[in-house]
């Protein structure tokens, strides 16, 4: 019986990456059905549904062509789970004949699934004798080609024509582990010399964000529980600079960060001024992580539990000088970090959004000071959640002064670190930044 390194053995594993995925399909978010993995089973099932997903969308044209017509939901999702995994030798995580066997016999050891195995071997069968010209078929299917929906590929072709494959090809891309270090207690340049020491390499970003030439656990970064290190992605960490750029960073300045779990930003800030920051959350729970993470900085913000949306639910009537709006948005531009995102979301998801960013944005605006500083940002790659709203909220509030901004920030692409025309020099997410000035009266 095949086992991978932790002893369990390769059968359950693909059991519970196909459970995985499937559950995705059905709109649970991956990080929540990856948590709800047993910890026995969860790293090994999230380095196999993360391959998974990064090569979803040729294994469902290889799919197409192996069945006359589609499975039901958990044996295609047991399926597509064999062939992203088995379809490039090179990538493969394991050898192709061994991720057959056991294929079918996780579907022998899953109820509802083994009158079903027989299927599954004659398709993966099928794969392994005619590769070359079932691949070879499926490269002219956009969708097989970018292993993103047809209308994520088209929308970008539409909106960014000359640089729209660079795009996907960094979402297809793995993420760099990226840390801040707390500028209260130590430089970036400081705290790579300890992890030099701790035998962790890593290298500074032009952004000034530290990125790890491997990922390690956060257990394993010195003084992570002190508070000295978050991990943050280096287009994160230019909203707190951003925002307090020509403020003055008094106790008296009144900062709101809004839409703030899990509160990497609303540290940052905290990191930055000594000002008083109010932190406001929508979800209890994601805002209990505010405060666990602003505990372990050693910093302190009034967290709210309330809809941004809803003045009535939290706001004290105080307008405040500076805020800082992470409003809520596809994050297409973290599809390389969260390659489930691009089977979660469907395209009716941006006119919903947008429409939330510009609701927001309006209420944020009435609580902004005359002369403060309004920072609105997305992790979106799409113009109707950042150019747009950006065009949209100029033409409805004529107190309001565009500044200077990056505005938006593709996803670095290929080992060198290839960079876009409209790329900031360092190796980020996809992000927008929008800052604007309220006019006084």
């Amino acid at each position: 019986m095949k086992h991978d390194e932790g002893g369990v053995p390769l059968w359950r594993q693909l059991q519970t990456t196909a459970s995985v995925i499937a559950a995705v399909r059905a709109g649970t978010s991956g990080t929540a059905a990856v948590e709800a993995v047993s910890s026995d089973l969860r790293p090994g099932v999230q380095a196999l549904a993360f391959h998974v997903w990064r090569n979803l969308g040729r294994a469902e044209a290889l799919r197409n062509q192996l069945a006359k017509k589609r499975p039901s939901a958990p044996v295609d999702a047991l399926l597509c789970v064999a062939l992203a995994l088995v379809w490039r030798e090179d990538r493969a995580p394991y050898d192709a004949f061994t991720l057959v066997n056991q294929t079918v016999e996780a579907a022998k050891q899953t109820h509802g699934l083994a009158p079903h195995s027989s299927f599954l071997n004659a398709c993966l069968r099928r794969f392994l004798r005619e590769q070359n010209a079932l691949v070879a078929h499926t490269d002219a299917d956009p969708v097989a080609l970018w292993n993103h929906p047809l209308w994520w590929v088209r929308k970008l072709k539409a909106e960014r024509p000359l640089h729209w494959q660079d795009i996907l090809s960094a979402a297809n891309s793995h993420a760099p582990m990226a840390l801040r270090a707390n500028s209260r207690r130590m430089t970036p340049e400081a705290y790579i010399a300890v992890l030099t020491r701790a035998g962790i390499a890593a290298s500074l970003d032009p952004s000034g964000a530290i990125l790890l030439d491997k990922a390690v656990p956060v257990h394993f970064l010195p003084g992570f529980s002190e508070g000295d290190v978050s991990v943050q992605d280096a287009a994160a960490q230019l909203a707190a600079g951003l925002l307090l750029k020509c403020l003055k960073p008094t106790a008296t300045l009144k900062i709101l960060d809004a839409c703030a779990a899990p509160g990497g930003k609303t540290g940052h800030l905290l990191e930055m001024t000594d000002g008083d920051v109010t932190a406001l959350e929508i979800d209890a729970e994601r805002a209990k992580r505010i405060g666990q993470n602003l505990d372990r900085l050693g910093v302190s913000a009034r967290v709210l539990t309330g809809n941004a949306a809803n003045l009535d639910t939290w706001w004290d009537g105080v307008p405040f000088d500076a805020i800082l709006l992470d409003a809520p948005c596809t994050a297409s531009g973290i599809a390389r970090r969260h390659p489930d995102i691009r089977w979660l979301r469907r395209e009716t998801d941006i006119v919903q959004l947008a429409r939330l960013q510009k609701e927001l944005l309006h209420v944020m605006w009435r609580v902004l000071k005359p002369g403060g500083r309004l920072l609105y940002c997305t992790c979106s790659l799409f113009k109707a959640e950042g150019e747009g709203q950006v065009q949209t909220f100029l033409a409805n509030n004529n107190n309001a002064a565009l500044l200077p901004s990056p505005g938006h920030l593709m996803p670095r692409h290929g080992a060198n670190g290839d960079v876009l025309t409209d790329n900031q020099p360092s190796n980020h997410d996809g992000f927008f930044y929008a800052l604007f000035q309220k006019q006084s009266a």
